[in-house]
């Protein structure tokens, strides 16, 4: 099961780049504590442990690849993997998240995508 979701947010993709790969500014945009890094291989953790996986591919400013499971996951089940494209588009970030890999009852991460990072992090950027 896969699904693509985009966004626009009020910052530039540096900013969104920048935060999405530092422990103190992911948490501050989603609410939820994380422990990332911008190293390729560098494993991270976010939305308190719920969220764990590895960087894979980063282009800086542009896009950032990386396996991605929950503490819902079965065990057996293999890594997701979500790709993160950022676009300049009118001064804004347009945000294209492509989740793949996931198991059929995947589509629960769509309304988790949009309510735990989307809106949080427009509220986030609106705000500085």
């Amino acid at each position: 099961m896969e699904f693509t979701l985009k966004t626009i947010i009020n910052t530039t993709p540096k900013e969104v780049y920048d935060a999405w790969l530092n422990s103190e500014s992911h948490s501050k945009m989603t609410g939820g504590e994380a422990e990332v890094t911008d190293d390729v291989g560098a494993r991270f953790t976010a939305w308190d442990g719920y969220i764990e996986g590895t960087n894979l591919e980063l282009e800086p400013n542009k896009r950032i690849v990386q396996s991605w499971r929950t503490s819902e996951f079965e065990e057996n089940d293999e890594d997701s993997t979500i790709e993160i494209l950022l676009n300049e588009v009118d001064g804004k970030t347009e945000l294209t998240l492509i989740h793949t890999q996931l198991s059929e009852d995947g589509e629960q991460y769509i309304n988790g995508w949009k309510e735990h990072y989307f809106e949080p992090m427009k509220a986030f950027f609106n705000a500085k």
